[in-house]
């Protein structure tokens, strides 16, 4: 009875239970359970979610965003950058520098230049004033500042900076940099530095001194010497 017992419940247990465990609810588990997550679950990540970010996400960010950035903020810096730079920049400097710069140094300069400087100096100190002094400033100042100021500044801006504003419109940086440093800094300190230091130290310490140092001492001296010898000759 014992024995009966024993061998029927341990191989009942044994055989049927553990068999039925193993097989069914392990096949079960196993298959279905797995196939399900594996497929299902698997699927539906790897189908409609990876397809969701994919085709949405990515198409979202692809066309709205690349589209917006491209086309808004593109045609904006090209519109607005562009159109302010090249009109702005182009027509200020432009007219402003051509009409200021050739207005002022080529009429000013060259009038008070050669109306005072020529009338004076032609009108005291004929012979060697006009000789000297009229031909090295009328052919040497007039020619080269006249000369350097109209080609080279205007056409370097006219040119120049118009093709390279009108080419490299697009790199705003670039633009921003180059223009203001190169305007502001090359331009400015050599027009300020160059014009400003030639002109001032050159014209007005070489005019100034010279002809006043000259003037005072030939006029005075000779002419009051002379004078006085005459009147005391006269006498």
């Amino acid at each position: 009875m014992h024995t009966y017992i024993h061998t029927y419940i341990h191989t009942y247990i044994h055989t049927y239970i553990h068999t039925y465990i193993h097989t069914y609810i392990h096949t079960y588990i196993h298959t279905h359970i797995h196939t399900y997550i594996h497929t299902y679950i698997h699927t539906y990540i790897h189908t409609y979610i990876h397809t969701y970010i994919h085709t949405y996400i990515h198409t979202y960010i692809h066309t709205y965003i690349h589209t917006y950035i491209h086309t808004h903020i593109h045609t904006y810096i090209h519109t607005y950058i562009h159109i302010y730079i090249h009109t702005y920049i182009h027509t200020y400097i432009h007219i402003y520098i051509h009409t200021y710069i050739h207005t002022y140094i080529h009429t000013y300069i060259h009038t008070y230049i050669h109306t005072y400087i020529h009338t004076y100096i032609h009108t005291y100190i004929h012979t060697y004033i006009h000789t000297y002094i009229h031909t090295y400033i009328h052919t040497y100042i007039h020619t080269y500042i006249h000369t350097y100021i109209h080609t080279y500044i205007h056409t370097y801006i006219h040119t120049y900076t118009h093709t390279y504003i009108h080419t490299y419109i697009h790199t705003y940086t670039y633009i921003h940099t180059y223009i203001h440093t190169y305007i502001h800094t090359y331009i400015h300190t050599y027009i300020h530095t160059y014009i400003h230091t030639y002109i001032h130290t050159y014209i007005h310490t070489y005019i100034h001194t010279y002809i006043h140092t000259y003037i005072h001492n030939f006029i005075h001296t000779y002419v009051d010497t002379y004078m006085h010898t005459e009147k005391e000759t006269v006498i």
